[in-house]
């Protein structure tokens, strides 16, 4: 496995990983009309824009036959308005890579990034149906605040976390 931050050309990788890891991470929370209409070439335009983008940091993991399995990114969100914060994203995994310390790699990779940015703050948003969450509560995140959102039609509890902390995380995260 070989993390490297993204380049345009990776965007097309990015979009399969985003659009293959969205319809088996949200199946049952997301109604399957919405995650079979998700379009790789919808996300690849969204993904050469988040790679271009200033102040946005893209991160892919590579197997080793220099395939993308998974991607990450953070920044910080327009709606963010806290002080030397930032946010991650999103990190998502091909399904048969989950479970194998690539998403720890990626996590690792944003938070030197936040760190190199001077953000003592960072927020992740994550539905409370996704099982990711686990995995960020493992990593120190806490429960900032949760509010409903609408995705599909369908009401959704999206709980914000927070990590107080970027040292205490790599020091977790180098272990």
């Amino acid at each position: 496995m070989y993390i490297r931050k993204a380049c345009l050309e990776d965007a097309k990788g990015i979009a399969k990983v985003h659009v293959d890891s969205w319809i088996s991470t949200y199946k049952n929370i997301i109604p399957d009309e919405f995650l079979k209409n998700l379009s790789y070439d919808q996300r690849k335009d969204l993904w050469e824009r988040n790679i271009s983008k200033k102040g946005n940091y893209v991160f892919v993991s590579l197997n080793n036959e220099g395939e993308i399995v998974g991607f990450a990114d953070c920044g910080k969100r327009e709606s963010n308005n806290i002080d030397n914060s930032g946010d991650l994203t999103s990190i998502y995994l091909l399904e048969e890579f989950q479970g194998k310390g690539v998403g720890k790699k990626l996590l690792k990779e944003l938070f030197l990034q936040f760190e190199e940015l001077g953000y003592n703050r960072v927020f992740v948003e994550v539905l409370e149906d996704n099982k990711t969450r686990y995995f960020y509560e493992y990593y120190g995140a806490d429960l900032f605040k949760s509010e409903m959102i609408t995705i599909a039609g369908n009401e959704l509890n999206l709980l914000i976390y927070e990590w107080s902390n970027i040292g205490e995380v790599l020091s977790k995260l180098t272990r």
